[in-house]
């Protein structure tokens, strides 16, 4: 089990590939927080709307959610091919590329005169998120210096917290005059971030004599997926993920069944929650930098596991809300350590990586979807949703420790 600092665990041979016109880790850790604020807060957004856009195209409510797997699943599939395109291009003009096909495609959502028309609009502004977010986490261990690496990434996890747990409510909030507007303000936002992307981020460029075609991109995808440990690290990271979103997912319904909340105190109780979620992925670094990346992944995902055993338990809502913040405090360091370990065991297909990451995410968020509501509805309090998180994380760590992610390394392994 490694006691040295992440950077040495993380990023060998990160300095090397420094390009000369990389900013300062304060600039860069700001762009990631801004562009992952933004591209999170657009995913989070259509939630909230669902019920006014459903009146306003007169569709069925059972068909609906389209309006936001649409924008998932965009973003889901294309995350494969955008991560080993991006490998052999300039990372810096496939973000502004995917950002600008991102603000054209949220606007138009503003104007979608149709269900089918907001269907298509959504998966297309997924798409292009698909080109945007894995360029923030492929560049980081690149643009900084070795020992910034996990604090960076901190941040970018922060801007993606907070959209997520802000999403609902400023979604709800933008609506109350229109729900043209909440589209409108997103992609008016992007344009803002796709100025100052342009003015500060620096070239990252590709892996040279990367190709981009079907054979090329399978041939990334075997190189990547035939490395050892890199494909169980991604296994585990997707059961981990199932579980973190399973519970995630229905903490709103068991605010309402178990406390009796309406749809507006929800929205306050997540944002209580996701505080934690920001000030671990802000101020994590330092204990991370102590402990190092397997031994803060070790014993985070374990705090968390004993802490949502403790969440069913709680007699009222401040108790419960009280305990899930401390989860989502340990899960904003646990993040960038899950990121962290995923990029350093390449460094030629970061991009590659990145996509995985975050297809495995989605994938986990879907199946985690499908089994909390079940759990939720036919076992008492918020037992089963619990059991069901505690045992993923466990499996998780398993399939870590397989992989021999706890043996003891020498420094700098």
């Amino acid at each position: 089990m490694t006691t040295t600092s992440p950077v040495s665990s993380s990023t060998a041979g990160a300095t090397s590939a420094q390009p000369p016109a990389a900013r300062s880790s304060r600039t860069v850790a700001f762009l990631a927080f801004a562009t992952m604020f933004v591209i999170g807060t657009d995913t989070f957004l259509v939630a909230p709307l669902l019920p006014t856009l459903t009146d306003a195209f007169d569709v069925s409510p059972d068909i609906s959610g389209w309006m936001v797997s649409a924008y998932a699943l965009g973003y889901a599939v294309f995350a494969l091919i955008a991560g080993p395109i991006s490998d052999g291009r300039d990372r810096r003009r496939v973000l502004l590329t995917g950002l600008t096909g991102f603000i054209v495609m949220t606007a138009l959502c503003g104007f979608a005169q149709g269900f089918w028309t907001m269907i298509l609009f959504r998966f297309l502004a997924g798409v292009s998120a698909a080109f945007v977010s894995p360029q923030i986490w492929a560049s980081i261990p690149v643009l900084v210096k070795p020992q910034e690496i996990v604090r960076t990434m901190g941040f970018a996890t922060a801007g993606l917290s907070i959209a997520q747990f802000a999403g609902i409510p400023l979604g709800s909030w933008l609506a109350a005059g229109s729900w043209h507007l909440p589209f409108w303000a997103i992609g008016g936002l992007s344009v803002a971030l796709w100025l100052l992307l342009a003015r500060l981020f620096p070239s990252v460029p590709g892996r040279p004599g990367a190709g981009s075609g079907a054979k090329a991109i399978l041939g990334t995808y075997k190189t990547v997926l035939g490395a050892g440990r890199l494909r169980w690290y991604l296994l585990g990271y997707l059961v981990f993920q199932t579980g973190n979103f399973e519970a995630i997912s229905f903490l709103g319904s068991w605010f309402t069944k178990d406390f009796g909340l309406n749809v507006s105190s929800v929205g306050t109780a997540m944002m209580a929650v996701g505080a934690g979620n920001v000030i671990g992925s802000l101020f994590g670094s330092r204990l991370i930098a102590r402990l190092g990346l397997y031994r803060s992944l070790l014993t985070g995902v374990l705090t968390m596991g004993v802490l949502y055993c403790l969440v069913p338990l709680a007699p009222n809502l401040g108790v419960a809300l009280t305990l899930l913040a401390l989860v989502m405090m340990v899960g904003g360091c646990v993040f960038p350590v899950f990121m962290s370990i995923l990029q350093s065991q390449t460094e030629t297909a970061r991009g590659t990586v990145s996509s995985l990451s975050n297809s495995a995410m989605y994938v986990g968020t879907t199946v985690g979807g499908a089994v909390g509501g079940v759990l939720l509805g036919n076992v008492t309090g918020f037992w089963g949703v619990a059991g069901f998180t505690v045992a993923a994380y466990l499996l998780s760590l398993a399939v870590y420790a397989a992989a021999g992610a706890f043996r003891k390394r020498e420094a700098g392994a």
